[in-house]
């Protein structure tokens, strides 16, 4: 069996869930089959089952457009170019709207069955527009264009699944749930602690360690918030950066500095940092905090569950199929809108709930250590990327049976 992968992240160009996502599942469907990845990149690779072509996002072409339809045009643009090679495979397979229009064109232009993983949907996402403009209402046009025409539908939670069939015209049978994974010799507890030294953390004290891009949508500003109310002796060490927008960022830099002001042990880590060093911040980390509005799973959590740090995060779409409640974490309950963008009705109450769930855990050994050994156990029983692998084999199987 030969597969495409579409999809705009690929190694070394990974800033997202999605695109750990991609990259581990290609790993190992390697191991099944021959694997083609088309992306958006520079990348160039010839393995024994893996060959990676780049495509260049960058056109200059687009030098003089309009700057929120300037993405959304060299999206469309590169989804052409992925499709003047001809499509040789047995099933296409694309990662999120960004790559969903060349799967439309794939699968229009050459016939191959198309399948489409949805790591988050744009209705749920109205943010978005501030970062897009118009583009929004483009991007959700590809979206569902691609979901509704679609062979078979990969949702990464079953919270996201009932999304699909709340927001788009697909039959039930055509979607399957299948989750993230992990890389599990990967991602283990380390003693390492030189990346904690390099940016000032130190790993003989308790911090509550966040990991993750400045949007709405991950609640960062939530946890910023939620300082105030962190017992003082608690380090808190923000591992965040790529703001969706000058705004948002500016809102971050503006909320860090005014706690700053009160506590100096507020470490905000703004690069992007290797594995091996977000692992060493996991291993160490007293707890970690996911306090997302909207998360369809939320990878971030199984990667620090597998280095045997307790999770507390809100309770809300794929997040509570993963964190088992007061086993391997706290889930935090919030009270948001009914509707996107799902803005909690009282900030400061969520802000005050999550700092409440993060002193619980700081100041009690045992619950660390309880918390600790059932979320590594959690993992490997459930987010094995192999397993995850031959799930999605055999659903490529089905389609061409």
């Amino acid at each position: 069996m030969k597969v495409l992968f579409l999809t705009r992240e690929f190694p070394p160009h990974v800033y997202g869930g999605a695109g750990v996502h991609v990259e581990y599942l290609a790993r190992e469907l390697a191991q099944l089959m021959q694997l083609e990845v088309r992306c958006f990149g520079d990348q160039d690779v010839e393995q024994k089952n893996l060959s990676v072509e780049g495509y260049d996002y960058e056109d200059i072409a687009f030098a003089k457009a309009d700057s929120q339809l300037k993405g959304l045009l060299q999206t469309l643009s590169t989804g052409v170019h992925m499709n003047i090679k001809p499509v040789d495979a047995d099933v296409t397979h694309c990662h999120t709207w960004y790559s969903h229009f060349a799967g439309i064109m794939a699968k229009l232009s050459y016939g191959t069955p198309l399948v489409v993983t949805t790591h988050s949907l744009e209705p749920l996402r109205p943010w978005k527009r501030d970062q897009l403009g118009r583009g929004y209402d483009a991007s959700s046009w590809i979206e569902k264009t691609a979901i509704e025409m679609a062979d078979a539908v990969i949702a990464v939670s079953k919270e996201t699944k009932d999304d699909v069939l709340r927001f788009f015209d697909v039959d039930e049978h055509k979607i399957e749930v299948i989750y993230n994974g992990i890389d599990l010799q990967q991602y283990q507890k380390t003693s390492s602690t030189g990346a904690l030294e390099k940016y000032g953390v130190d790993p003989n004290k308790p911090f509550v360690l966040f990991v993750g891009r400045i949007t709405k949508q991950k609640g960062i500003i939530h946890l910023v918030n939620a300082i105030q109310y962190i017992d003082p002796d608690t380090q808190v060490v923000l591992c965040a950066g790529a703001p969706d927008t000058k705004e948002i960022a500016a809102e971050m830099e503006q909320a860090v500095a005014a706690v700053k002001k009160d506590r100096d042990n507020v470490i905000w880590i703004d690069e992007m940092l290797d594995k091996p060093s977000i692992i060493q911040f996991y291993s160490h980390a007293t707890v970690f905090c996911c306090p997302s509005i909207y998360e369809p799973f939320g990878i971030i959590n199984i990667e620090a569950m597998a280095c045997h740090t307790p999770v507390v995060a809100s309770a809300v779409g794929g997040i509570k199929e993963v964190v088992i409640h007061e086993k391997t974490g706290l889930l935090i309950p919030v009270k948001q809108q009914q509707e996107a963008p799902f803005e909690p009705l009282d900030p400061d109450r969520f802000a005050q709930d999550l700092a409440a769930g993060i002193n619980k855990v700081v100041a009690d050994p045992e619950l660390q250590k309880q918390m600790a050994s059932a979320g590594r156990q959690r993992v490997e029983e459930h987010f094995d990327w192999k397993a995850i692998a031959q799930q999605t084999a055999d659903l490529y199987s089905s389609l061409i049976a």
